[in-house]
């Protein structure tokens, strides 16, 4: 079954990391230029791993005869499995229209006639999005117009912590993108 979500198509072999992904026939199809990190994946696990414990709760209880128990059991996996799947989901995606910065709550797209430039910069980031500040690479958008943006990638990301060369590969690949479509 495959999981496109999950894959960076550039991964194959023989492709150059800085090369842009090839287009597709439409333009809605959007694509991570990285595979998702082993923090997130590992996250993600872990919350399916709970969404079916709480599943095989829900039987249990429902067998036991109490429904409104069962019924709340059964929302609360599912949200859980909402939120794996979404984990999974968040990141930055590309396609010929523009650039696309999935959050867990929200989802911003940029056209990149908006983007003036894509640039990796040496700056404080965040350590897996908590509050503790370290020394690190992020990539930043600088718009035409309009308010800045916030950081895309880090180095300290949960899909790039430990994997220096991911997100060079990432980032010249967004660079690239963004290089070829300005």
């Amino acid at each position: 079954m495959p999981l496109p979500f999950l894959a960076a198509d550039r991964d194959s072999p023989g492709s150059p990391p800085d090369r842009p992904l090839p287009h597709y026939g439409a333009d809605d199809h959007w694509r991570r230029p990285y595979r998702p990190g082993p923090w997130r994946v590992a996250i993600s696990a872990l919350t399916l791993l709970i969404a079916a414990y709480l599943l095989l709760s829900a039987l249990i209880i429902a067998l036991a005869g109490a429904p409104a128990g069962a019924t709340v059991t059964l929302t609360t996996a599912a949200l859980a499995i909402a939120f794996a799947l979404r984990l999974l989901r968040i990141g930055v995606w590309v396609s010929p229209r523009g650039l696309r910065r999935v959050g867990m709550l929200r989802t911003r797209t940029l056209r990149w006639r908006e983007i003036a430039r894509v640039r990796t910069v040496q700056q404080p980031v965040q350590w897996l999005s908590l509050p503790r500040s370290v020394q690190g690479q992020a990539l930043q958008i600088e718009r035409r117009r309009g308010e800045p943006l916030r950081v895309l990638l880090t180095t300290h990301s949960a899909d790039f912590l430990g994997r220096p060369e991911a997100f060079d590969r990432a980032a010249d690949v967004l660079e690239a993108w963004a290089a070829e479509h300005s």
